[in-house]
């Protein structure tokens, strides 16, 4: 390439020394590793699937900026990220081996680990639940027993979100079977709709989706979830047998997110920027770039949140807790509860 630097210092005029032509070459490589790594390193390959159809900036944003900066790339990786449709089917493929790695909630994982699925959690991204039950602020609706007789909005069936539902209702005393009706609202713009035209009472969705429905002009009341707020959320999964035999790659994976997470904490306008050019899809349409970055930067404050609280006061999760963090023992039991309350017995039958 005629303009490349590297190309320029191999060719410095006779008089520079060699030593300080080796010198100024290395400088040059090291300054172009920073935001452009070498293609002559190996890069293994890792698709990871996020858990939702859609990539927004509250989980596309972190992975943009490390691949951006170069993070995965100096940790020898080639991340590729895939949107699926939920934390179900995030663990699901994880166990059939169609991913190595997804990043789904812990309740599908603490379901498959009753049914001696042999998957664990090796990076807990956001120390709090993101799920739970929201209303229109307007609503009527003040407590969970409100909601017997009502329409619960889920973004699909093979989220996270039926399970806290169901689980949630049936802590109250309702029968997740007979009291409440789930369907699927889809994601942003359409619950809101649903939501505007009383087609749906609540939803039960997570604080990023939250946040862009309320970008879309309803605001919301999240229902009473004191029973899961201990419970960690979003975590990094894979194979217990993977995490023994790909270590160095997880770890280098879990370096890079971790510098991705930190960046967009301390600068989410410019991570948001990072995320519209890593995946041009993700810049919302028939909006002012202004207004765009405005409102994804609200969405990736959600996650922030998730990502840095420590629910009632309790420590981060440590290395001794990793794969099977403690605080999600209650939530099979709890999930089991739904379930027995409407009569399918153990809680992975469903």
């Amino acid at each position: 390439m005629v303009n490349d630097p590297r190309v320029a210092a191999m060719n410095l005029p006779a008089r520079v020394s060699t030593s300080v032509a080796i010198m100024l070459y290395a400088v040059l490589l090291a300054a172009l590793s920073v935001g452009f790594p070498l293609a002559a390193h190996a890069q293994t390959r890792v698709r990871v699937g996020t858990c939702a159809r859609t990539l927004t900036a509250g989980v596309g944003s972190q992975f943009a900026v490390a691949m951006k900066m170069g993070w995965f790339s100096q940790e020898g990786l080639d991340v590729e990220v895939v949107p699926l449709t939920g934390s179900t089917d995030c663990v699901k493929f994880v166990a059939t081996r169609e991913f190595l790695v997804t990043l789904p909630s812990m309740e599908p994982l603490a379901i498959a680990r009753q049914q001696s699925v042999k998957i664990k959690n090796f990076y807990t991204a956001y120390q709090t639940p993101g799920y739970a039950i929201a209303v229109p602020a307007d609503s009527p609706i003040q407590k969970l027993t409100d909601l017997k007789g009502k329409t619960i909005g889920v973004t699909n069936m093979s989220s996270a979100g039926v399970i806290i539902a169901r689980a949630l209702t049936a802590a109250s005393g309702l029968n997740p079977d007979t009291d409440i009706n789930v369907v699927v609202a889809g994601e942003g713009a359409q619950p809101a709709a649903l939501l505007r035209s009383k087609q749906i009472d609540a939803l039960s969705q997570f604080d990023t989706q939250y946040a862009l429905i309320e970008n879309a002009g309803v605001k919301l009341r999240i229902l009473d979830k004191r029973l899961i707020e201990r419970f960690p959320s979003n975590a990094f999964i894979a194979l217990e047998e993977t995490i023994q035999s790909r270590a160095k790659d997880l770890a280098g994976f879990g370096r890079a997110y971790a510098k991705g997470t930190i960046f967009t904490i301390v600068n989410p306008e410019a991570a948001v920027g990072m995320l519209y050019e890593v995946y041009p899809f993700t810049r919302p349409t028939g909006k002012d770039e202004t207004t765009a970055v405005r409102e994804d930067v609200h969405v990736l404050r959600c996650a922030h949140s998730a990502a840095q609280a420590r629910a009632r006061g309790r420590a981060p999760l440590g290395r001794d807790q990793r794969g099977e963090p403690a605080r999600v023992h209650g939530l099979p039991a709890e999930v089991g509860r739904a379930q027995a309350a409407c009569g399918r017995g153990r809680p992975h039958d469903e």
